[in-house]
């Protein structure tokens, strides 16, 4: 069987028959053609093959579900068989449900094949560039790929989604050398739609290696203060992750997000818009329906500082009370403010220019510290130097209120799209 409908098909068949009362099938077939560049040479062109089923079945309100990575019937019918076997050590709860019916519907988005030679001539080119622009700049690895996604989903009460995407995904980890002097290494993901522009114009790559150029050398801070911290795109995903994360299933459920009476209330500052955009066409590498099985739509998360929407599955939202989300998240856009990038940097008095994160996640009410690498030091309006690694201590709930300002400036990474935000009450520090 190699139809991947059928496969989905199947499953829910094979489910069913084992005993289930409701069932849930997922079938994402991959195609990956990957050019892999390491030391700064071409090392690797490869193509790969994947599928990945998940089956889900519920009966008496108990609910498991197991992913396996073979299509076969043989296969999947014996994986029916130990998912209903694991029904019987679950847990009872009214809350485990698939999604209703709903008329079919089929999406595409992207090539269905790569174009090799178009692949070939980008990675060449880039390697050119990068080492004639940024000499010290030493690429220990970059990939390009094309991927090419089928995916399927079908249900019990009738669902039937499928959806076709093909993307190219650019990777670059990297570090620079200067005689015996090396810098802390950086890395990038870029997705896109096409090869028409240079890999280096793609997201934050060029300004990084750059950057990665000038750390080389780096100073401490001057002592311990408490200042402002101007978060750069690359790393403001870190930040937004405890919001995102607060506002989900787990946190929810438990009580203990600090939003979990927020909706509809300010927990951000006023500058704050955040939207989570699958299906728009400033995201080359979204998605089009969740993984409850519901085509998925464009939403506003938080309309100037305002939480508009909890992020709850099917089941989340059964479990507390309130609406499920119209989409699993991710794909998150920040939207553009309206101060320059070169006036929000005149505005610190002191501080840092946030790159690179390293650290922990956040505690459960938002206390966070950690360490600031590929970071730079800002003192009387302007970027002083880079700085070796510095302690960073906040609670990000703080940091979402006490946001200044959001740059004009943004850059689409593909899968997300932010721009520079600054934000007080840093405590910073030298190691």
């Amino acid at each position: 069987m190699t139809d991947p409908r059928k496969i989905a098909e199947h499953g829910v068949s094979a489910l069913l028959k084992a005993g289930a009362n409701k069932a849930h099938c997922r079938l994402v077939r991959t195609e990956r053609h990957e050019l892999n560049v390491a030391s700064g040479e071409m090392s690797l062109w490869r193509t790969t093959f994947d599928d990945q089923v998940l089956l889900l079945a519920i009966k008496d309100n108990r609910k498991a579900s197991v992913t396996l990575n073979k299509s076969d019937p043989e296969a999947i019918s014996g994986a029916a068989e130990e998912v209903l076997a694991m029904t019987q050590g679950a847990q009872p709860d009214e809350a485990n449900d698939i999604a209703e019916s709903q008329p079919p519907a089929s999406f595409s988005v992207g090539h269905g094949t790569p174009d090799w030679e178009a692949m070939h001539r980008r990675m060449r080119e880039h390697l050119e560039d990068t080492s004639t622009r940024y000499p010290k700049v030493l690429l220990m690895q970059a990939i390009l790929e094309f991927v090419r996604q089928d995916s399927y989903l079908v249900n019990s009460n009738g669902v039937d989604l499928s959806a076709k995407k093909g993307v190219y995904r650019f990777t670059s980890v990297f570090s620079a050398k200067e005689n015996a002097k090396v810098s802390s290494f950086n890395g990038i993901q870029v997705s896109l739609r096409d090869l028409r522009l240079p890999l280096s114009e793609a997201g934050s790559v060029d300004r990084l290696y750059r950057e990665i150029s000038e750390q080389v050398h780096t100073r401490p801070v001057p002592d311990k203060f408490t200042g402002d911290v101007i978060i750069a795109p690359d790393t403001l995903g870190d930040v937004l992750n405890f919001l995102t994360f607060s506002i989900r299933d787990r946190a929810l459920i438990s009580g203990t997000s600090v939003y979990k009476n927020s909706l509809n209330q300010a927990l951000a500052s006023p500058l704050l818009n955040l939207y989570s955009r699958p299906v728009s066409d400033e995201i080359a590498d979204g998605y089009f329906f969740t993984a409850d099985g519901y085509p998925a739509k464009n939403s506003t998360i938080v309309d100037r500082g305002v939480l508009l929407t909890f992020l709850l599955s099917l089941y989340g939202s059964k479990k507390v009370g309130q609406e499920r989300a119209v989409n699993d998240g991710e794909a998150y856009v920040v939207g553009a403010g309206e101060t320059p990038l070169e006036e929000m940097v005149k505005s610190v008095e002191r501080g840092i220019v946030l790159v690179r994160f390293s650290g922990g996640n956040p505690s459960d009410n938002g206390d966070l510290s950690g360490v600031a690498k590929n970071s730079y030091y800002i003192e009387g309006g302007q970027i002083r130097y880079p700085i070796s690694e510095t302690m960073l201590s906040c609670n990000v709930a703080d940091v979402l209120r006490n946001i200044e300002a959001v740059s004009r400036e943004r850059v689409n990474y593909g899968t997300k799209v932010f721009p520079w935000v600054k934000a007080s009450g840093v405590t910073i520090s030298g190691k």
